[in-house]
């Protein structure tokens, strides 16, 4: 952007990189340090792990900065009457599981009835997340739910594998994260469950996690709110115009394309877009302050002829954002390992919105008195 149009409309982006280890306190410290900066550059903050963002969720409030949390995070923060400060953008990990689950009863036939799914998941706010919208989808569909958590990091799961060997699930849902992915696809062949009936959460699908693992990580599923890959024009631009400049900050070219690079781009499109609904409203060539951002973050509409617009298209989903919904989407994709990439075995899935959507807003309407917050009146589109 800075580069190809000199920022946007004019104002060029800013940046700032702060390693957290995915460690709560290290977030707090590295926002605390950086918010000072949102002056020039309001956001959205990217913290990139739930625990940090449960614990910066009044700071962002009192602060006036807008926080992402594209496909992680607090689910209930989807409920901007009582968050409007925090955008759980394209999915969360309840409707993450819903989608799953809606793949797998297609699998099925329809006939999720009498089925055993168990839900391997690491033990903490993230993994946690999605148990009550498993639980819901588990009561609709009458399926049995098996709840296995594994302690963190997750380097030894065999006991969790044998007990899933013992149990005998139609399928597993893997909610794994860093090394716990590799393990526990290990785990799974040393034990004998199909990799092709194990599908693992956004965070637990990416070459990082299937590489490692070698032959055990063939055939198996995950779900994926971005598409990886370098066919997308916006993918081969940025290698021409920044990497084939010499500009770029990756020594390592051969991850261009991976996963995780594409979720990076993916979730700067969404900055820029944001960045540029703002200006549309409140004054081109001018720096945004953060409730102007805000305002854009929940007035988001990017539709698929503006994704072929900036060359992304198939990259994430359409996403339209409202005062009383901050996801924008619900949608991914599954995507199978063959042992060399990955790749898409369903269109975009959306998860189960009448099932899961008043979960959040009963959690939100929860936070809300507990805290003596009063929400803000926005439209009802649950």
């Amino acid at each position: 952007m800075n580069i190809k149009e000199g920022g946007v409309n004019g104002v060029k982006l800013v940046w700032e990189e702060c390693e957290t280890e995915y460690n709560i306190a290290k977030g707090i410290e590295c926002y605390e340090r950086l918010k000072g900066k949102t002056k020039s550059a309001p956001g959205p903050m990217h913290v990139l792990s739930t625990g940090i963002a449960y614990g910066l969720m009044d700071k962002i409030a009192n602060d006036k900065i807008p926080m992402t949390t594209i496909g992680y995070g607090r689910a209930d923060t989807v409920d901007g009457s009582v968050f409007p400060w925090a955008f759980p953008l394209v999915t969360t990990y309840q409707m993450q599981v819903s989608a799953i689950v809606k793949y797998i009863d297609q699998k099925e036939g329809g006939k999720l009835s009498g089925k055993r799914i168990a839900f391997v998941y690491h033990d903490s706010a993230y993994g946690k997340e999605p148990i009550i919208a498993l639980e819901a989808e588990s009561k609709l569909h009458k399926f049995d739910l098996v709840q296995i958590p594994v302690t963190p990091p997750g380097n030894d799961q065999m006991a969790q594998w044998l007990d899933i060997h013992h149990a005998k699930p139609d399928w597993v849902i893997f909610w794994g994260w860093g090394v716990m992915n590799q393990t526990g696809l290990k785990a799974a062949q040393k034990t004998g469950f199909p990799r092709d009936h194990i599908i693992g959460g956004c965070s637990s699908g990416s070459e990082e996690d299937t590489i490692p693992a070698g032959d055990a990580a063939k055939g198996y599923l995950s779900a994926t709110w971005s598409v990886s890959g370098t066919g997308a024009p916006l993918i081969v631009d940025i290698q021409k115009v920044v990497h084939g400049a010499g500009k770029g900050n990756m020594p390592d070219k051969s991850r261009i394309g991976s996963t995780l690079y594409n979720r990076g781009v993916s979730a700067a499109i969404i900055s820029v877009e944001a960045l540029r609904t703002a200006q549309a409203r409140f004054g081109k060539g001018k720096a945004s302050d953060g409730e102007q951002v805000r305002w854009a973050l929940e007035n988001l509409d990017i539709t698929n002829a503006r994704l072929k617009q900036i060359g992304a298209t198939g990259l994430l989903p359409e996403i339209k954002t409202s005062c009383s919904n901050h996801e924008g989407s619900g949608k991914i994709r599954i995507q199978q390992w063959d042992g060399a990439k990955w790749v898409l075995v369903s269109d975009w899935l959306e998860g189960n919105k009448a099932l899961i959507h008043p979960l959040f807003r009963a959690s939100a309407k929860q936070y809300a008195r507990e805290n003596g917050i009063t929400p803000r009146d926005c439209p009802a589109e649950w």
